[in-house]
């Protein structure tokens, strides 16, 4: 990727940081929720028997009102662990709160215990992201770690962002991989790929 289309991410990326930064604790709650029903609502997510989720932070839309519906409908629910040394993410099933401790960056990450995700299941995987737009491109943190997941993932995609960090268009390369949806508070977006 050039300079130029770099700083432009980098550029948003701040954009979208600051948006979040911005919102209220009460506002971000009643986005959350709303962002939730609308998943909870997709038949992706009703039909798949295995959910991959990212253990959200402070500034992502939130997952966990989303991870223990998906416990309550005996699924199976499976988090990243960061590979240590690499920008590469292995997913561990967890089945409950207590199969996750504070992990890289502090972010919850399965316990040692917790079994691998079976390379045969079928996933439906909620990717987070800073930014999204109508075609399911993202800029992420700027690590790395989901784009080179979903770049071999087979299965389906749904990106999870607040309405104000979607773009009309984002920078992307060729080889990027775009989620299947795109699931805001106002709408559902469901992309071409």
């Amino acid at each position: 990727m050039n300079n130029d289309a770099t700083i432009h991410k980098q550029q948003l990326r701040q954009k979208a940081l600051a948006a979040r930064q911005a919102m209220k604790r009460s506002e971000k709650q009643m986005l959350d929720f709303k962002i939730a029903d609308r998943v909870l609502g997709l038949w992706k997510f009703r039909e798949s028997p295995c959910l991959l989720f990212y253990c959200s932070t402070a500034l992502e839309v939130d997952t966990r009102r989303l991870i223990e519906r998906a416990w309550a409908l005996g699924k199976t629910v499976a988090v990243p662990r960061c590979r240590p040394d690499t920008v590469e993410l292995d997913f561990f099933v967890i089945r409950s709160w207590d199969d996750v401790e504070p992990g890289m960056l502090d972010i919850p990450e399965p316990k040692e215990h917790c079994r691998p995700l079976p390379e045969d299941m079928t996933t439906l995987c909620i990717v987070p992201g800073l930014m999204f737009d109508r075609a399911g491109h993202r800029i992420g943190y700027g690590k790395g770690y989901y784009d080179r997941f979903l770049s071999v993932y087979r299965g389906a995609a749904v990106g999870l962002v607040y309405e104000r960090c979607m773009e009309e268009e984002l920078p992307y390369e060729r080889h990027d991989r775009t989620v299947d949806i795109v699931v805001t508070e106002n709408d559902t977006y469901f992309c071409k790929n």
